[in-house]
């Protein structure tokens, strides 16, 4: 082991079994390594969650719920999805959570299963605006079986207009009101949604996948006075494995559970609900909370520092982990300013931005985070030079110049070598 407890000699037997596979896994391991890494939903867990992650508790299958399963030899299972539940219980403050949902987009399934049924009325942010498909987004399953209806930003704002949600929400009466989305840089304000909800006799989901690290980390108000199901993935800001949550008030907490399972899914992933576990627990932590303080700080010096090399960010900057920004007046288009990114060793993702002109294959935006960076220890002032970078090779795609796309390249490669990731090996 080197001097931050990570293995260096891993992969012994993937690569006498398979090595095609675990040459790819160690050229992910480097990718990881010296690239920065500015998607917003992307993290570096630590070893000991990444650790969970391989144990061998995939090998058990526990359909149901601790004390009511459906196979023997949950001795040790249970205790360890109790321990994860009553953590999250702890951490978000709510009276009952489900960790067993595989991913965000089935944690939000379940909602609908939950209090809905086919046909019924979802209003939810529009997916250009910052939303998620699984709000009722057309394209996505929710969109086919209930009838989404959308609000947006305002124009001159880039903000959410909690009158026209309001308006929409008496006019078409849903049966649920989704606040929350993807490419959302501004503090929800779940009061104003939850006044909303209570109107309209509507169920109030906050989806708080992008968000709940930095809930946790008490740098964004939490929602759980407010709405009536908390929904989140535990990856992102929050630093554990590819998984979900349902949180709610003890009289949802029948109809949650039996969406889950057996509803939607069948036994849990227990390795996942392991590694959630030891993820709350670290999230619990006073490290944590200087963590989140500094994901959010980051991301403002980013988005003063973008703005000062005339980019224009969505809604003028941002409160949370996220920055959009709209290329247009830069004239170079989202997708290929990402993959000129991408060459640069700066890893962004292509996005539509409010009221957008271009196609969502073709975007005018970049969506960009510092959740990542800042897990490698990364500050402020390491914006000022990261925001020099993007400038440089976005005016590098307009012009073609390829080689000064390869020069930050290498910058950037020179950087992260000081700065070791997380749970990966050195």
């Amino acid at each position: 082991m080197d001097i931050h407890g990570q293995v260096t000699n891993c992969h012994l037997e993937l690569g006498r079994t398979d090595p095609e596979i675990a040459s790819l896994v160690r050229a992910e391991e480097l990718l990881q390594q010296d690239t920065l890494r500015l998607i917003p939903s992307e993290n570096y867990v630590s070893a000991a969650v990444l650790e969970a992650t391989g144990t061998v508790l995939t090998n058990k299958y526990s359909e149901g719920y601790p004390g009511r399963r459906y196979y023997e030899g949950q001795q040790n299972i249970d205790p360890i999805e109790i321990i994860a539940r009553e953590r999250a219980q702890a951490l978000f403050g709510v009276d009952h959570a489900n960790v067993q949902p595989y991913s965000g987009s089935p944690a939000n399934l379940a909602v609908y299963l939950a209090f809905a049924r086919p046909g019924d009325t979802v209003l939810g942010m529009s997916l250009p605006m910052g939303g998620h498909l699984t709000h009722g987004w057309g394209v996505s399953a929710t969109g086919t079986w209930f009838r989404g209806v959308r609000y947006g930003v305002r124009a001159d704002t880039g903000r959410t207009d909690l009158d026209e949600v309001r308006e929409l929400a008496l006019r078409e009466r849903p049966k649920m009101i989704f606040c929350g989305g993807t490419a959302v840089p501004r503090t929800v304000d779940f009061a104003g949604f939850g006044a909303i909800a209570r109107e309209v006799g509507a169920i109030l989901v906050a989806d708080v996948s992008h968000i709940a690290g930095l809930i946790a980390g008490g740098v964004h108000p939490s929602p759980v006075e407010h709405v009536d199901v908390v929904s989140t993935t535990t990856h992102k800001t929050l630093r554990g494995p590819r998984g979900a949550m349902l949180m709610c008030a003890r009289e949802h907490a029948k109809a949650i559970d039996k969406a889950v399972f057996p509803g939607l899914q069948g036994g849990p992933h227990n390795h996942t609900t392991a590694a959630i576990a030891v993820a709350l627990r670290e999230a619990a932590g006073e490290d944590f909370r200087v963590y989140a303080r500094q994901v959010v700080a980051n991301a403002k010096r980013l988005g003063e520092e973008l703005a000062a090399r005339d980019f224009d960010l969505v809604s003028g900057g941002t409160d949370n982990h996220l920055l959009l920004v709209d290329l247009t007046r830069r004239g170079v288009p989202g997708k290929i300013a990402a993959k000129a990114l991408d060459r640069a060793g700066i890893v962004v993702n292509h996005n539509t931005v409010p009221f957008e002109t271009r196609s969502p294959f073709d975007p005018s935006g970049i969506r960009i985070g510092t959740p990542a960076l800042t897990s490698r220890g990364l500050t402020q002032e390491h914006m000022v030079c990261v925001a020099r970078w993007i400038d440089r090779v976005v005016t590098a795609a307009a012009t073609g110049a390829e080689d000064r796309v390869a020069a930050v390249r290498q910058e950037v490669r020179e950087l992260m070598s000081g700065f070791p990731a997380p749970g990966l090996p050195v």
